[in-house]
């Protein structure tokens, strides 16, 4: 079974986890929910290929501090016109086989034991007989947080009874056997919830001989092969926007004599991958990809410059030869077959620097592979100077650094929040005992010393050293590390997950300011998993590529449309403000003056937006003036490449609220599709639509359909021209939401 995919709404840039939804518009995730599901689960008419489980069920999006404590309260209105959608559409259309209920209270009760969400609408509204778990100890919120029940007992006793088949956790279900005892629920009603989990694991083919189980028999070479690494490539590619490209900055010429290349995120193979991912073989970071892709004649020079929030950097030394244990080099390295540093180490052996990468289930040595251990790495330090030296330590799961007896770095609970440093002052030939002690448990594994010094960069030196450059490339942003689940991190602009300001950190603002005083073009790639607002490179940087958390492929990808062998073809799928402004308070869920459908002010880069080397005609819109009652309808338009370049373009078509006495999205995404065209090549364009697909929520939660005019429209980037057309509707009939 996989825990995904997340069809929360992203209605609030701030939110860390907002990066694995699909982006602000239910029509949207409902859509990329489903083709996800259905995908992930095949197509055979006996069993799953994997169990996918919608999550996290529902009205879920941040803040992330709060989410163990929360409560939220929103409208019939946004509960169905945002909130439902995605999930109804995966429950009774894509047949998804599981669903997450969230951690937080709704109304008044988990929703892990709610009576709306778990009873009324999911069990029996929409008849989901799939199992359901819960988020990962939110039975434990229940009794330890929420305080809506007073043990364990009864917290597990009213989240089965809900249909809660599944407790992520290691303590609430416990409290089952208490419940029964006092008979606070039955055996019978457990056996519920157990036949639901084990009717997947029967769909699954776990007791089924493996001939007769279609997917059982796929060999493990199947696995990242040829064809999955070409489409790693080729939804990298597809999913970046390009945002701005004054001047026909964009693309760079394959020749140019030397660039310059900067950023955090310019090197970084942790940026790419996002927060939830798996480990490829291989990453291809932008640096990576530049230097591929040019000629042997373009020289390409690499420099930080900055972090993501400071102009100083650790300057790493080489210093292992002042680690010493036993008259050698390095370290005394102890591993063990748990987790707890338990017992006598099946494996000690002297390793001259710490710096292991292991793949999942690598062996470390013939009686240990890399799950499920831990380690203790101890030597003796001898510094060759008098000073200050940082250490800087990296590693996951967990570890803790602890200097003559000491702790002075403790990340013990399991680590996703990148490396942490710890500043010795140190004298020339003194001792100084290091410990290191370290546990993984599942994935793959690494641990990484490092040591090094603080140095600031100074812009104008840099601009000094490189004023032969021909072209900037500056790979920014922000990264998983800075925003995601529930996260130990607090920097400026960031704190616990989530973000406390939308703005471009101020610091890679400066850098670009001062590359721009060179006068030579400078590109700004950005990587990030939500909108981030970017006034002043909006007007004063020519080029912006949003290449987002691209996967493994990310640098060729990136290097593909900057050096002009891919036309850009993303578009975004949220709203990018202009500021901290445009935002109302993170906690009050109601979707007024949110996303684009009920945004009144104006966004930097719309929903939907992104731009292309090519250009596009749309003309021949058809579509009937008039609609039958309760029907649906076609309307088709024809798209035409006017440009140069091959390239794809998105055709978003939208409904438009023309009707002033109807709240609802003043316009809302209808369709899409994504069409290639050569240079001069034309494609007429159908869309179908279903009765249900112009119809509205009204203000108590039931779906009615137009009455009078309804105008649909398409939205062409590459001119900033909009196409649309008023069509008459007869509907009388009214539907309500079931």
């Amino acid at each position: 079974t996989y825990w995904t995919p997340n069809i929360n709404i992203f209605r609030d840039p701030r939110w860390g986890r907002g990066q694995e939804t699909y982006g602000e518009d239910p029509y949207l995730t409902g859509t990329l929910g489903d083709a996800f599901v259905r995908g992930l689960q095949g197509n055979d008419p006996k069993y799953l290929k994997a169990a996918a489980c919608a999550k996290h069920y529902a009205v879920h999006s941040g803040p992330e501090p709060l989410r163990h404590v929360f409560n939220t309260t929103v409208s019939a209105f946004d509960l169905w016109d945002t909130y439902l959608p995605a999930f109804e559409k995966l429950v009774t259309e894509s047949k998804v086989a599981g669903v997450m209920c969230a951690y937080n209270a709704f109304q008044g009760q988990p929703c892990c034991a709610n009576d709306l969400l778990m009873t009324d609408i999911l069990r029996k509204k929409w008849n989901f007989t799939g199992y359901v778990t819960s988020d990962c100890w939110a039975i434990d919120d229940f009794y330890k947080n929420h305080k809506t029940h007073p043990d364990a007992a009864s917290a597990s006793a009213d989240a089965v009874f809900h249909g809660t088949d599944l407790d992520c956790g290691t303590e609430a279900y416990k409290g089952l056997i208490t419940a029964v005892k006092t008979g606070i629920i039955k055996e019978k009603d457990i056996d519920v919830s157990v036949k639901r989990l084990f009717m997947i694991r029967f769909r699954l083919g776990m007791f089924d001989p493996s001939s007769m189980v279609k997917y059982a028999n796929t060999p493990i070479t199947v696995l990242e092969n040829s064809e999955h690494k070409a489409h790693a490539l080729k939804m990298a590619r597809e999913s970046m926007v390009l945002l701005r490209n004054e001047f026909n900055t964009l693309p760079l010429k394959k020749n140019l004599k030397k660039i310059v290349v900067l950023g955090p995120n310019a090197d970084n193979s942790i940026s790419v991958l996002g927060n939830y991912n798996g480990i490829p073989s291989k990453i291809t970071t932008v640096l990576a990809g530049i230097r591929e892709k040019v000629g042997k004649q373009t020289e390409v020079v690499y420099q930080q410059a900055v972090s993501f929030t400071s102009d100083t950097l650790l300057s790493y030394l080489d210093i292992n030869s002042e680690y010493r244990t036993d008259g050698a080099q390095g370290f005394k390295s102890e591993y063990f077959s748990n987790i707890s540093l338990e017992g006598n180490p099946v494996l000690t052996r002297t390793e001259s620097r710490l710096e292991n990468i292991w793949q999942e289930g690598e062996k470390i040595s013939d009686k240990l592979t890399a799950n499920n251990f831990s380690a203790r790495y101890s030597t003796v330090f001898k510094p060759a100077t008098t000073g200050s030296i940082t250490f800087e330590l990296n590693a996951d799961d967990g570890y803790r650094f602890i200097i003559n007896g000491k702790k002075v770095i403790d990340a013990w609970s399991r680590n996703r929040w990148g490396a942490k440093t710890y500043q010795l002052e140190t004298l020339k030939d003194s001792v100084y005992n290091l410990v290191i002690e370290y546990w993984q448990g599942e994935g793959s594994a690494n641990i990484r010393l490092k040591a090094g010094t603080f140095i600031k960069t100074d812009f104008r030196a840099l601009n000094r050293a490189h004023s032969d450059a021909d072209a900037f490339i500056y790979v920014g942003g922000i990264s998983p590390q800075l925003e995601g689940e529930e996260m130990r991190v607090d920097y400026p602009g960031f704190s616990g997950g989530d973000r406390t300001s939308i703005m471009l950190p101020s610091v890679q603002t400066a850098l670009m300011k001062s590359l721009k005083e060179n006068g030579k073009p400078v590109v700004f790639v950005m990587m990030t998993g939500s909108a981030v607002a970017i006034p002043w490179e909006a007007e004063n940087i020519p080029a912006i590529l949003n290449a987002w958390y691209g996967g493994q492929a990310s640098g060729e990808a990136v290097a593909d449309i900057l050096f002009g062998d891919y036309s850009p073809s993303g578009r975004l799928p949220v709203t990018f403000y202009a500021s901290d402004k445009d935002l109302g308070d993170f906690s009050d869920y109601s979707m007024a003056n949110r996303t684009y459908r009920y945004f009144k002010g104006k966004p930097l880069y719309g929903f939907g937006y992104g731009l292309s080397y090519s250009s596009f005609l749309y003309e021949k819109f058809v579509a009937p003036t008039v609609l039958k009652n309760g029907s649906g309808t076609e309307v088709s338009v024809r798209v035409s490449n006017k440009g140069t370049f091959r390239s794809d373009e998105v055709v978003q078509l939208y409904q438009l609220n023309n009707q002033k006495t109807i709240k609802s999205a003043a316009k809302a995404l209808k369709g899409f599709k994504r069409i290639s065209l050569e240079p001069g090549e034309s494609k007429i364009v159908k869309f179908s639509l279903k009765a249900s697909d112009l119809s509205y929520i009204d203000q108590n939660g039931s779906r009615k359909f137009y009455k009078g005019n309804i105008t649909l429209a398409f939205y062409n980037y590459s001119k900033k021209a909009t196409y649309s057309k008023n069509v008459a509707s007869k509907r009388t009939k009214e539907a309500i939401v079931e």
